[in-house]
This record gives C-alpha cells, sequence and structure tokens, in this order.
C-alpha cells in the first residue's frame, strides 16, 4: 500500500476542477513557487499591461496559491508570460502576499536554475560552465547566469540587475513610536527604505523577529505617507515595496553585513533579498563606500543565509546615476505540487490570518 501511495497523483475530483501545478524552490531559506500549469491566460501587449491584468481579473490564482491552506503569509510565486522584448527567453509576474512586485532577486536566482533545467532557454554547448537567461521582469531585463555541468544548473546563480539608483539619502521622517528618524530610500528593480535597527531601539542580531517585523513596518508606512516615491520610466514602478533594517554596517568590510526585509503586508523575506542587496549596493557605491567590483556579502537575520553583490559598471535611469549590480546566491529544489479548487470548498480562494 505504501508504494502504491507514493505515486503521485490527485485525489478523485470532477474533470472541470480547476487544478494549479507548481514546481517549489527556495532561494536562501525563501520560497519560490513557480506556477506550471492551470493559471489561464494573462492578456497584455506588454508585462506591465499583464501585471496590471492578472492584478484585476486573475487575483483569485495568486490568492489560491500564495495564501492557506495551499500557501501561508510568507509564500512567494512566480507567473511565466510570454515576454514583448525580442532579448528575453521569459517574462515573469512576482506574487506575494499583498499583490505583484517588480522585482525579486531571490525569484530571478531560482528562475535561472528552472528556466535551464525545464528547457526554457536553448541547451549550452559541451563544455559551456555557465548558461545565461535573459528574465523580463515587471522592472525591466535581468540577465541571470547558471553555473551548469552537462546542460544542467550545477551550484550558484548570479544576476546583472536593471539600472539601480538612490532616490533620497538622510530623509527625516517622523515614526510613530520612534520620533524623527532618518532614512535612506534606493531602487535595485523595488524601492526600499532603508534605516540601522539601532535608531529604532533594536539589535538586528538578536532581536525578536515579530519586533523587528512591527519596527519595519511602522517605517515603511510613515515613509509612505510622508514622501513621495517617483519613478523616472514608469509609475508602475512607483511605489515603496517595504522596509530593510539593518546592522549600520554600511562602510566596506570583507565580513558580512546583517539585515532584514520586511515587504508588501508584514511579510519576512528569509534571504538577504536580492533586489534589496542591489539597493544597498547602490547606496553604498553612491555615499562612496564601494567601488566598482568590490563585492560585499549580505546576511539574512532570520536565516543566516547569504547572498554576494557588487557594483560592476555605471549606468543612467532618466535623470539618476545608477549602477548594474551583480548578485549571487544559491537556488534549490525542493519539490512539486498539484493543488485542486474545489467549488463547494468555502475556502478556495484562500485566507490569510491576522
Amino acid at each position: 500500500m505504501e508504494s502504491a501511495l507514493a505515486v503521485s497523483r490527485l485525489p478523485p475530483h470532477d474533470p472541470g476542477t480547476p487544478v494549479l501545478s507548481v514546481v517549489d524552490m527556495h532561494t536562501g531559506g525563501e520560497p519560490l513557487r513557480i506556477v506550471l500549469a492551470g493559471c489561464p491566460e494573462v492578456s497584455g501587449p506588454t508585462l506591465l499591461a499583464k501585471r496590471r491584468y492578472m492584478r484585476q481579473h486573475l487575483d483569485h490564482v495568486r490568492r489560491r496559491l500564495m495564501f492557506e491552506p495551499r500557501g501561508h503569509r510568507d509564500m512567494y510565486g512566480a507567473v511565466l508570460v510570454p515576454s514583448e522584448l525580442q532579448d528575453a527567453h521569459l517574462g515573469v509576474l512576482f506574487l506575494h502576499n499583498e499583490g505583484y512586485s517588480s522585482m525579486c532577486g531571490h525569484a530571478v536566482l531560482a528562475l535561472g536554475r528552472f528556466a535551464l533545467d525545464f528547457g526554457l532557454v536553448p541547451a549550452p554547448a559541451a563544455g559551456t560552465c555557465e548558461a545565461r537567461v535573459n528574465i523580463h521582469c515587471p522592472c525591466g531585463l535581468v540577465t541571470a547566469f547558471v553555473a551548469c555541468e552537462d546542460g544542467r544548473s550545477h551550484g550558484p546563480v548570479r544576476f546583472h540587475s536593471v539600472p539601480a539608483f538612490v532616490l533620497a539619502t538622510d530623509l527625516m521622517v517622523d515614526v510613530p513610536g520612534h520620533g524623527k528618524v532618518v532614512v535612506d530610500i534606493a531602487y535595485g528593480g523595488a524601492f526600499y527604505a532603508f534605516v540601522s535597527a539601532e535608531k529604532l531601539g533594536l539589535d538586528i542580531c538578536s532581536a525578536k523577529t515579530r519586533d523587528l517585523v512591527d519596527a519595519a513596518s511602522t517605517v515603511t508606512e510613515a515613509v509612505k505617507a510622508q514622501f513621495k516615491i517617483n519613478h523616472p520610466d514608469s509609475e508602475d514602478l512607483a511605489f515603496l515595496y517595504g522596509t530593510i533594517l539593518t546592522d549600520g554596517k554600511d562602510a566596506y568590510t570583507k565580513e558580512p553585513t546583517t539585515n532584514i526585509c520586511v515587504f508588501a503586508d508584514e511579510q519576512v523575506d528569509r534571504s538577504p533579498t536580492g533586489s534589496g542587496v542591489t539597493a544597498r549596493i547602490a547606496l553604498q557605491y553612491h555615499k562612496g563606500l564601494l567601488e566598482l567590483n568590490q563585492t560585499r556579502a549580505f546576511k539574512s537575520s532570520t536565516t543566516g543565509s547569504v547572498f554576494t553583490g557588487k557594483a560592476v559598471r555605471e549606468a543612467k535611469c532618466g535623470d539618476f546615476k545608477a549602477v548594474i549590480v551583480e548578485v549571487s546566491g544559491q537556488a534549490h529544489y525542493t519539490g512539486t505540487a498539484s493543488f485542486i479548487v474545489e467549488d463547494d470548498d468555502p475556502l478556495r480562494d484562500g485566507f490569510l490570518l491576522k
């Protein structure tokens, strides 16, 4: 009986019952649920238009996969869609507990492996030790470089970001419960507020995660209320994604610097946050604390996992001086799953505990 039950199969169900099939991965402990099948067609002439369409017409797919009982508050997802960019191998929409992100570095690292292993890019030539995967994210085209052996992914992945820049430094924000707090705002495919946890009376390495989440969320709401985010390319990208609390060690050192990212609806990134590392590198370069091709290590306060990052060249984003950032990390497969959505299930579209 055990061997028979071990065969992956769906329980008996009506042929018309929606089925969602996924591959689950994680990068540095941060989950990624990639939709293989079951998502209706996402319409739109551009990736940003597809993002708007999914939010307006297909949000039940996000809720079914991210929320309980199939997911959880901190689940993260990816829906693969065609891209209008000729150089892109695939387009992607990122899902989280509140909606749809413009960029996700941990997901790009995982999708690089996935795209190679599932045949979404041409098979690399014999003897090739790294495959290139062009991923069209809502923020723009991001290139992943996947270590490989005999045509399969093997080892770490790195990516080159869209132009990353600093929007504001030394911004004084009135944070309830903490008074006036100085924050920086930088963009790495998504906008983040950066502040040392010490300024909020917390130790990034020893404080309870709940206390860090509460503090970071308060900063996010304060910045949203007191500062207008703008992006030179699109209003679709002009929003504050979250707050990253750091250990305050922004000056270059070979030792890892620790941070925690709290984004969307108090969602906690288990990894060091790929787009956050991108933005933080841009911020340190802007302040003269980091040189081109000087590698720094970034450590997650929640899992201890590490990404590395470096500014590889200067760039522009509108009138902003920017840098292209390389972020490296390791992604892992955790399994596959298929979910049925029965019509008579009152919780078929998912729920989140408050």
